[in-house]
């Protein structure tokens, strides 16, 4: 079976892990974790990381940090994981839908205007599957109505928007290093932002409020600690950033090249002034090929290939759908591009261990599925 992602664990990451070990600093105090904030942060332009347990706990604190709650609403993408819908209700906020572009499978930042009310206090994007936002204009349009803007760049470590970081545009920007994430810890998260004082907010938040006097706190706050375990391996992987980047550009230029005269699928698309770093290659099953996208995966697990569906909108999800709290999102909006995208749209096996030859594998029992 060529699996969807491993992750690659071929820099100092065991040097860095067994120094944690040998010296007993294996919790959440040690040189490696303000080590990976910095090199992380740094790599990213900006100039203030705060490691955290995961993306999602990133996004929570986040919002909490800028001061959004119960009244609030905050704009997201229909189609994305549900993570992004869960922070926001976590916060007493509420989630508002917006379409994605049939190009990009990111927020279509054309139609955020139209949603804006006077309860709307951010703009939530996501770079998804490794393909940033249209940032420029998104900013542009939180500037002219005063709105935080937070990046989701769980899977878009390294994309970039003309030159620059996804990452290093919004107020806030939150990181995954999930295992199958361009860069892992295992499990793991940071939150980057440009304010001094945003960022002692996040540290306050991720460590249950302590300050001096001990023990005596003046904030509600939660356990969102990293370990310098997890830190150790990230300074490791950050350190082969570049090459790790180069791979994935090279895996999902390989499948361009490799697909581009299968029948009937859609390949991922790359807008001129974006980097895609395609952290999953995914791509649309069209009309023509003759089987359905849950079809299509069948027959590929039946070859030895694993593939992953792409993300259920938040529109389609049960627990909105059936449920009545007033914090969940209007499902009623119409997002034909998001319903599409779930309909017709799988990734193939994306990892940095993949050769070419796994990809020309893959390649032709894609093509022996077509009818």
């Amino acid at each position: 079976m060529i699996p969807v992602c491993e992750p690659v664990l071929n820099g100092r990451e065991m040097k860095y892990v067994t120094e944690c070990l040998e010296t007993n600093w294996i919790s959440s105090a040690g040189k490696y974790i303000s080590l990976f904030e910095e090199k992380f942060s740094k790599y990213c332009g900006m100039p203030f990381g705060v490691a955290c347990t995961n993306c999602t706990t990133a996004l929570h604190m986040s919002m909490v940090a800028l001061g959004i709650g119960p009244g609030d609403e905050v704009i997201i993408p229909d189609f994305t994981l549900i993570v992004s819908a869960n922070t926001v209700i976590q916060t007493g906020a509420r989630p508002v839908l917006v379409d994605v572009d049939p190009k990009t499978w990111c927020i279509d930042a054309k139609l955020i205007e139209a949603k804006i009310s006077p309860r709307t206090k951010a703009i939530m994007v996501v770079h998804m599957y490794g393909h940033p936002c249209d940032m420029e204009t998104i900013m542009e349009i939180a500037r002219r109505h005063n709105l935080f803007v937070i990046e989701d760049c769980a899977q878009a470590h390294g994309a970039e928007v003309n030159g620059r970081k996804a990452g290093s545009f919004g107020d806030v920007s939150c990181f995954s290093f999930y295992g199958n994430k361009i860069l892992t810890t295992g499990e793991g998260g940071m939150v980057l932002c440009r304010d001094e004082k945003l960022a002692e907010r996040l540290q306050l938040l991720r460590n249950q409020g302590f300050q001096e006097p001990r023990f005596v706190h003046e904030v509600v706050a939660y356990n969102y600690r990293m370990t310098n375990v997890q830190a150790a391996i990230g300074v490791a992987q950050t350190e082969m950033v570049e090459e790790k980047i180069a791979v994935k550009r090279w895996i999902g230029q390989t499948y361009n090249e490799l697909l581009a005269k299968t029948p009937d699928l859609t390949l991922p698309y790359e807008e001129p002034w974006a980097k895609n770093v395609y952290w999953m290659y995914g791509v649309l099953v069209n009309e023509g090929f003759g089987l359905t996208k849950d079809e299509l995966m069948i027959k590929l697990k039946q070859k030895g290939v694993d593939t992953r569906s792409f993300f259920c909108p938040m529109s389609q999800q049960p627990v909105f759908i059936n449920g009545n709290d007033p914090s969940y999102p209007d499902v009623s909006v119409s997002s034909p591009v998001s319903q599409d995208l779930w309909n017709r749209g799988l990734y193939l096996p994306s990892g940095l261990g993949l050769t070419k030859a796994h990809m020309q594998e893959v390649a032709v029992k894609l093509l022996e599925c077509h009818v």
